[in-house]
């Protein structure tokens, strides 16, 4: 069995991070450079940056924030926001990234995914998802949660797959930022629909809740952001926590 992966997740505004509340109702966080380098002395197993205007603003990925934050990064890399063209894709990994996230351009591009995971390998591809919980049933959204998607999770999951995506990232933003928990749910659904490994977003707010959605779910890693942007709480500790609960964490 794999290990499971601790995964801070931080969105990019103007150049600097915020946080919000069910993808709204966002605050500044602080310099994204200087975060990633408090991540990297703490060995986390992967870091995500997310441009969250860029799609709607109609532009690229922020690759000046990129290329500096590769500077301090010595872990997988991960990048998301506008993407919608294999060269995008390609710049971004010059300027530093691993991996990338593709949202919106994948409910209307079925070609960026297949010829991005043939030119660059299924691993670099992973399809971000967001979903909200409306009237008992999981409704997806692109555009940073501004649009609603006329496909059913299952469906656009198992489509991805066929097209060569590599992983999910799954975010829910009815618990976003409400550090109430993982919707477990969820997290089974997916693993239920699909082979591909499955990275879940959207709810933590104490070590607790990490360690019950990885005893509870084969979730391959769990990404998270207010948990360490507010109080105390960093990646060290939340691993020390997992390792005495019993969670086969990945070893740093």
């Amino acid at each position: 069995m794999l290990k499971q992966r601790l995964i801070p997740t931080l969105l990019l505004r103007n150049g600097r991070m915020v946080k919000g509340v069910n993808f709204d109702n966002y605050r500044d966080t602080g310099d994204p450079v200087s975060a990633a380098r408090i991540y990297n002395a703490q060995y986390v197993d992967e870091l995500v940056f997310i441009d969250i205007d860029a799609t709607h603003e109609g532009r690229a990925t922020n690759k000046d924030i990129i290329s500096k934050v590769s500077r301090e990064c010595f872990m997988p890399l991960t990048i998301g926001g506008g993407i919608k063209s294999v060269e995008e894709i390609r710049e971004l990994l010059l300027v530093g990234a691993d991996k990338v996230i593709i949202n919106s351009a994948a409910y209307h591009d079925d070609d960026l995914i297949r010829e991005s995971s043939r030119i660059f390998g299924k691993q670099c591809i992973i399809i971000g998802i967001d979903v909200k919980h409306e009237h008992g049933e999981y409704v997806l959204y692109k555009n940073s949660g501004r649009e609603k998607c006329n496909v059913s999770l299952i469906d656009h999951i198992k489509k991805m797959e066929m097209l060569g995506a590599g992983e999910l990232f799954i975010n829910n933003i009815s618990r976003d930022g409400l550090m109430q928990g993982y919707d477990l749910n969820l997290i089974n659904l997916v693993n239920k629909t699909t082979n591909l490994p499955v990275i879940a977003c959207g709810g933590a707010g104490n070590f607790s809740h990490l360690s019950e959605a990885y005893l509870n779910t084969h979730v391959s890693g769990l990404a998270m952001a207010s948990i360490f942007h507010f109080g105390d709480n960093n990646p060290i500790r939340a691993r020390a926590y997992l390792k005495n609960n019993k969670v086969k964490i990945k070893e740093i």
